[in-house]
């Protein structure tokens, strides 16, 4: 590795974030969509933040717009058997070949004030390849996955 590669590796970017204030990111964390969310194509560059040490949320930063970030968390953490297929195109995008393990999150709705009326949007998870920072947000099928699924019940 030349002096050049382990300088951009070591690469700070600093964003002044309306939830977090300036954070520093270290360009190596740096999570990058291969088609930009639905309804956010001004958003290219995100990064994940823990909500806190003990919790299962994470903060998906977009780096492209300081306001923007979603509440996310690890489908497996909200049901264990939610694993949809993964598209052709997707998997090429993201370079998942074969075995190559990628992470699926969920991203939450929290009405606010009503905490307990969270859902999590089973119909656009996000796909991500973590060994290459590389994204993308499926959409499966309407009839099969919801885009609300509370995920906490009333019992």
């Amino acid at each position: 590795m030349n002096s050049a590669t382990a300088q951009n590796m070591n690469e700070i970017i600093s964003v002044d974030t309306s939830r977090f204030g300036t954070i520093e990111v270290e360009i190596d964390r740096v999570i990058t969509m291969t088609q930009p969310l639905l309804g956010f194509p001004e958003s290219s560059r995100f990064v994940l933040r823990p909500h806190s040490e003990e919790s299962p949320f994470l903060w998906l930063q977009s780096l492209d717009n300081p306001q923007l970030a979603f509440v996310v968390i690890q489908a497996t953490t909200l049901l264990q058997e939610y694993q949809p297929a993964i598209p052709g195109s997707c998997r090429q995008d993201l370079q998942l070949n074969g075995s190559r393990p990628h992470d699926l999150l969920l991203l939450l709705t929290i009405p606010e004030g009503k905490p307990e009326e969270m859902t999590a949007n089973l119909l656009g998870p996000l796909v991500i390849n973590p060994a290459e920072r590389l994204a993308s947000q499926i959409l499966l099928d309407p009839a099969s996955y919801d885009p609300c699924w509370p995920v906490f019940t009333k019992e």
